[in-house]
């Protein structure tokens, strides 16, 4: 994590080069601050390197089996099966199983289905629709030469080692330049800022550019609105509501902060402007951004508040960090065990930060602002809590949500055993009993707790039946 300090209104790095651009020229080829073609397209013999399921040439963003955690292919199966069906009738699953929706994010969504389920939390889906052509009109425009040409600096900077993004000229690295150039032509008064490329090339590992842009806007517009915005003033403000709500979460940690005198910007600004997707090993971004495009920008409070406390909540770890210095070293390597994917789900969703606290904290922060500072210069909208707030304040059509092709899933009228009828089953005591055979498919029950070894029934006339495999690869995560 690069250290920043704040200087007047913005932040800079300790390099010298702002989040809102870089100084260096990467543009021309011949430039010699281009740096060698191993820096460009990774190391020189990527080609006899293997590249993990995510698609990262030797693992380079810190995966390792200890990291993540394996679905059995029938479970995955199943709840592609349930995501399916969800995605057919959204509306309804929005406003009146909600939590379920929740629950599911929570939990993983299926690798084949991700960049979908994305888009459609986000809004993006709608956006999209009630804006046709709209990409296409502004990825034939030229540009602005000014952000065009800091565009051009930053792309090869963006996940090297992925096979997306590891040849210079790539089409990951084109559609990346199509994203973030529309988006500055979208929002002029806006530009560009670093910080969104590493947000726009996840979602392209994820989903086609088109898709991808819509989406960045919703995450610019509605979960973090004025984050890239010139002065980076929302996101000082965030910095200072962590901060308060640490006390709450591990006041050993708050005060060591405070003694030292370690403003929250030098530790925070990367965390949350790349939703910590520069951060977190790659099993728990993808978890991370689940319950992020779900819940809203609490996950990311969450997140830090977790990795604040794991790594400065007791006396015997400070023992370390006697100084500032040491302290930021700390912060910038995270211990792995933290950063573990069952870990840090598990952690995140049991810690006690709601959208009603971070409100709360926002208005007294935006109070002590104007005390000190006057009023912000940036107006940003409202931000949206997750992705209930957006369908609440922006009601879709059904035309708008309509999948292209559609997709049916029939599912049996006997196979809705809800997760609550066996919680009280479990109550209950109830011991699990063998079906008889010509009963067996008539039951079809969650398989999210299934061993690997057990048969799952099928389901009739599914394009699935017959298949003993997922819809997602299980080497590669991908976009259908």
């Amino acid at each position: 994590m690069a250290k920043t300090q704040l200087q007047g209104g913005g932040v800079q790095h300790e390099n010298g080069r702002g989040l809102r651009g870089t100084t260096e020229s990467l543009a021309e080829p011949e430039s010699p601050s281009l740096g060698s073609q191993t820096e460009l397209n990774g190391s020189a013999n990527n080609a006899e390197r293997p590249t993990d399921k995510y698609g990262f040439i030797g693992g380079a963003q810190q995966f390792s089996e200890d990291s993540a955690e394996e679905t059995p292919p029938e479970v995955l199966r199943q709840r592609e099966v349930k995501w399916l069906e969800m995605l057919n009738s959204w509306d309804k699953w929005m406003s009146k199983k909600h939590k379920k929706v929740k629950l599911r994010c929570q939990k993983g969504i299926p690798p084949s289905l991700r960049g979908r389920v994305w888009l459609y939390l986000c809004g993006g889906k709608v956006k999209k629709e009630q804006n046709k052509d709209r990409f296409q009109d502004l990825d034939r425009h030229p540009g602005d030469p000014k952000w065009v040409d800091v565009i051009e600096k930053d792309l090869h900077r963006q996940f090297p080692f992925h096979e997306m993004f590891v040849a210079r000229g790539g089409h990951g690295q084109q559609d990346l330049f199509r994203v973030l150039k529309a988006y500055t032509l979208y929002r002029p008064e806006e530009g560009y800022c670093q910080a969104q490329a590493p947000i726009a090339a996840v979602l392209l590992m994820h989903m086609p550019a088109e898709e991808a842009f819509w989406s960045l806007v919703q995450i610019c517009e509605k979960y973090l609105p004025g984050y890239y915005s010139t002065g980076l003033e929302a996101i000082q403000l965030d910095g200072q509501i962590l901060f308060a709500l640490l006390k709450r979460v591990s006041s050993v940690a708050h005060r060591h902060l405070k003694k030292h005198k370690i403003d929250p910007m030098l530790y925070m600004t990367e965390w949350f402007m790349c939703v910590f997707s520069r951060t977190l090993p790659w099993a728990s971004v993808l978890r991370v951004w689940d319950m992020f495009f779900c819940e809203g920008v609490k996950i990311i409070f969450r997140v830090g508040l977790v990795l604040l406390k794991c790594m400065l909540g007791s006396q015997e770890k400070l023992k370390a960090c006697q100084g500032q210095y040491e302290t930021m070293e700390l912060l910038r390597a995270i211990e792995p065990r933290y950063m573990q994917e069952a870990f840090l789900i598990r952690e995140i969703m049991e810690l006690p930060v709601s959208e009603r606290d971070i409100e709360k904290e926002h208005l007294t922060q935006l109070r002590l602002w104007k005390e000190s500072r006057g009023e912000l210069h940036c107006k940003s909208p409202p931000r949206m809590h997750g992705a209930r707030a957006i369908m609440v304040a922006e009601p879709p059509s059904k035309q708008d949500l309509r999948q292209k092709p559609t997709i049916t899933v029939d599912v049996l009228p006997n196979s809705k055993n809800t997760e609550e009828e066996r919680d009280k089953k479990k109550k209950k005591g109830k011991k699990n009993t063998t079906l008889p055979p010509e009963t067996a498919n008539q039951h079809s029950s969650s398989q999210d707790d299934l061993l690997p070894g057990q048969p799952q029934p099928l389901l009739k006339d599914t394009p699935l039946q017959g298949s003993n495999q997922s819809l997602s690869s299980a080497e590669h995560d991908t976009y259908l």
